[in-house]
């Protein structure tokens, strides 16, 4: 389940009690209205596809300074070495947009790519903020007209991807009357070169999320999809595939679980150097008997085929009271590890290779409640956990890898976390952005940002930092 209560307190309370009437009302018969919940939806208005021609190719490299995706790289680290430590954080710009921005902004060529929940697309100066392009991908979709949810209106709330071979950005709008959208856009002037719809075959798109950050490898973009806050209706988490031209027929990955089981961790698929893509995967609707590959870690080939998957022995009673694996995205580590952490306070470590099935975990720590993306440089892992960002160290010299406790910032730093050089960079709830010291976590620096969402997250360009806010984005500078 998508779970941003801060954001679904900010509806005025007469549309809340609607929103939960009609989630109660949605779900209250199962075995009767699942399917009304799935099949009687109005087909969405079919869109028109846009295809990229080959001739058009022209790879662009991407330098240093460029942030092109969420965390900045497949694996998600959020890590860039090299950067100063700051002594003070200042505050360089701020620009209004037309909604707010969930999706971590992106940086290429000096444009700040920016996508709000409006259904738009921005192009801003890196230096100053200034609007360089607007693209409108559509109209959004009102949150008054969905059976349950918590953003609104929801429009492109995903991180999208900068692709170097095509030189475009994908995105994925929700659209009012066309469901869910793929579009392709010049970063240098907003054109859309690639559009098509990438709703999973069948599913209905009223009762889908799209909250993961999308994921490139190759020729394919990867989108993931959850449920609305509430878990009304009947969706299964799905992951799609589309080619980056915008051609051919969608690859898919369906979790086989009666409903449910969203993949909605706001870092979306995280892919290691082989091309295989790790999710992880909420609560389902099985609490006893076979497990349904709900409440877990799964690993997918680059085509979308279930290779390996991990859950807790504790799944059933994980799903039955909504403390699963599906609040984190997967944390890949050195030597083939992988730590897992969600909503029941206990992190586990498993091996890349053999995830180990039921309980088939290398070791498990109490960690926290994580909710977001993590962290990764060295053998230093920074975890978003609701009672403080925490630091645990991997050590992989002995026979058995294992991971060991260390420090917490202060308890309202829980944003989800990047670092640069020796500093670890988060928010907190009231929008104070914290510089930390990785190895300490001692707080170096502060600035207030204004109000974000609950999974925003900084992006870094050289001595530049951006925040995606619930009004546009702030900019500001390292000082040393």
């Amino acid at each position: 389940m998508s779970d941003d209560k801060r954001t679904l307190s900010r509806v005025p309370s007469g549309r809340r009690a609607r929103i939960h009437r009609a989630w109660a009302w949605a779900c209250a018969l199962p075995l009767l209205l699942l399917s009304a919940c799935g099949d009687s939806a109005p087909p969405p208005t079919p869109i028109t596809p846009t295809t990229l021609a080959p001739a058009t190719l022209t790879p662009h490299p991407v330098t240093g300074a460029d942030w092109t995706m969420y965390h900045a790289n497949p694996a998600r680290t959020g890590f860039i070495a090299g950067t100063p430590d700051p002594r003070s954080l200042t505050r360089l710009w701020q620009s209004p947009l037309d909604g707010a921005v969930y999706a971590q902004p992106l940086v290429v060529r000096g444009h700040v790519l920016v996508a709000t929940e409006h259904d738009t697309l921005y192009a801003l100066d890196a230096r100053t903020g200034q609007v360089q392009w607007r693209t409108s991908i559509g109209q959004p979709v009102p949150l008054s007209s969905l059976p349950c949810g918590n953003i609104d209106p929801p429009g492109i709330t995903g991180t999208p991807v900068y692709d170097p071979r095509t030189n475009l950005v994908f995105a994925v709008a929700e659209i009012s009357g066309s469901g869910h959208v793929l579009v392709g856009l010049d970063p240098n002037t907003g054109q859309v070169k690639v559009r098509r719809s990438v709703d999973p075959p069948g599913a209905d798109p009223t009762v889908l999320q799209q909250r993961g950050a999308l994921a490139l490898a190759g020729d394919r973009v990867y989108i993931a999809y959850g449920g609305l806050f509430g878990d009304c209706g009947n969706y299964h988490g799905t992951v799609v595939a589309s080619r980056t031209d915008g051609t051919g027929a969608l690859l898919t990955y369906q979790v086989p679980t009666q409903r449910e089981a969203g993949i909605w961790a706001p870092p979306g698929p995280v892919i290691d150097a082989q091309g295989s893509l790790y999710v992880s995967v909420g609560n389902g609707a099985a609490t006893g008997g076979d497990w349904d590959h709900s409440d877990s870690i799964l690993r997918l080939s680059p085509t979308l085929q279930l290779q390996d998957g991990f859950a807790p022995s504790s799944w059933p009673q994980e799903n039955a009271a909504d403390a699963d694996l599906g609040s984190m995205g997967p944390v890949l580590l050195p030597g083939g590890l992988v730590y897992a952490d969600g909503k029941g306070g206990q992190g586990y470590l498993l091996r890349a290779d053999h995830l180990g099935g039921v309980g088939g975990q290398i070791q498990t720590l109490q960690v926290c409640r994580a909710y977001g993306g993590a962290a990764v440089s060295g053998h230093s892992l920074f975890i978003p956990c609701t009672n403080g960002l925490r630091q645990l160290t991997l050590a992989s010299a002995a026979s058995t890898p294992s991971l060991s406790l260390g420090w917490r910032a202060p308890a309202q730093v829980t944003g989800s976390p990047i670092v640069g050089g020796q500093t670890v960079y988060s928010l907190d709830p009231s929008g104070m952005l914290y510089a930390l010291d990785a190895a300490t976590g001692v707080v170096r620096a502060t600035l207030p940002v204004g109000a974000t969402s609950r999974f925003a997250t900084p992006t870094l360009s050289q001595r530049t930092l951006f925040i995606g806010t619930l009004a546009g984005v702030v900019a500001a500078t390292i000082g040393s």
